[in-house]
């Protein structure tokens, strides 16, 4: 029976005017898109026709926007026919930095490939990508 008026009482809080000003207005949006530090060139790239059998490297280059150093915490290939390579240092305010993924284009056809990379300025990773084709040698 307690646990009957609580929820009734809850109930009845979730929909009375003292809570109409928690719920955003029509309009308003809810969150808030932070601008990135890291302003990427490209984020995708299309590399077109590659030959089977050699490795292709792919460069994605970004400028640090903020007001601190960024540095690159980790990058994460999507798959073992990927490795990468990134800037070391602390790419210091206006200054680029860069990750460079190397594709062994093994096997001929279509490929879609991604990059985690994760900075100091967001734990959340940002996605590269990169596609083409590996033509038969």
């Amino acid at each position: 029976m307690k646990n009957l008026k609580i929820t009734a009482l809850l109930a009845v809080m979730a929909f009375s005017p003292f809570y109409a000003n928690v719920f955003p207005v029509e309009g308003t949006p809810i969150v808030k898109v932070v601008a990135e530090a890291a302003k990427w060139k490209s984020e995708s790239i299309d590399v077109g026709s590659i030959p089977q059998g050699k490795p292709k490297l792919i460069r994605f280059e970004f400028t640090n926007t903020s007001k601190k150093p960024i540095i690159i915490e980790n990058v994460a290939p999507s798959c073992g026919c990927t490795t990468a390579d990134y800037s070391k240092k602390a790419i210091l305010p206006g200054k680029k930095g860069f990750v460079e993924a190397s594709f062994n284009a093994a096997s001929a056809g279509p490929f879609i490939k991604t990059v985690n990379v994760t900075t100091s300025d967001s734990k959340t990773p940002k996605t590269l990508s990169f596609k083409g084709t590996v033509t038969a040698a």
